[in-house]
């Protein structure tokens, strides 16, 4: 299982590399390492307090409506961590490597690192990040278009847009442009469904 499973998320974050690498190319090789420009750098913190305080307020409002929405709405074998189910402590690496980097890594990647930036660049931040947050959503609603109604679809979409419009104030805003926070709390959301799945929590 850990093998396969780290071959498809290795997978999964260079085929969500793709993009982000053509468009650098192309526009910006000569300015700036692909690293930095997509924001894989270390974090600068001005305020250690209030960033740990966002850290943990921006984590709070993923994981609360999210398994909200996961109660009410979703069938627990259509989740991508059903493959997690019932299989407790020795499913935990698996999960890991699912959390931060199959979903976490590849999505903050594209969204945080390449589409975020750029639209902020053209857009100035509150419409876009709010776009890029909108995208983000409408992501995580076709995942479910045809296992949902309009109003639960409408939901998640506004709850997963929400959640993108988070983790991109926390890395422009609180962590001078590095995407490694959204990545860390991303992660972290990850595995606490992953968490949920492997006990049976849901």
């Amino acid at each position: 299982m850990i093998i396969n499973l780290l071959i498809s998320a290795i997978f999964q974050v260079l085929l969500f590399s793709i993009i982000p690498f053509v468009w650098w190319l192309v526009t910006a090789r000569k300015e700036t390492r692909l690293l930095t420009w997509l924001g894989i750098k270390k974090i600068k913190i001005r305020n250690y307090q209030t960033y740990m305080a966002s850290f943990l307020l921006v984590m709070i409002i993923l994981v609360i409506p999210a398994y909200i929405a996961v109660i009410l709405f979703m069938d627990d074998s259509a989740m991508a961590t059903s493959q997690f189910s019932g299989k407790g402590l020795s499913a935990f690496i698996p999960a890991l490597i699912y959390a931060f980097l199959q979903t976490g890594l590849s999505e903050e990647i594209f969204f945080r690192g390449f589409l975020t930036k750029r639209l902020i660049f053209k857009f100035g931040f509150q419409l876009g990040n709010s776009i890029q947050g909108f995208l983000f959503g409408l992501m995580h609603g076709a995942i479910f278009m045809m296992l949902l109604n309009p109003i639960q679809l409408i939901i998640i979409i506004l709850i997963t847009g929400v959640g993108g419009y988070l983790l991109g104030w926390i890395n422009e805003k609180q962590s001078n442009g590095s995407i490694i926070s959204s990545w860390l709390i991303h992660g972290i959301v990850n595995t606490i469904s992953s968490t949920w799945a492997l006990f049976n929590l849901m």
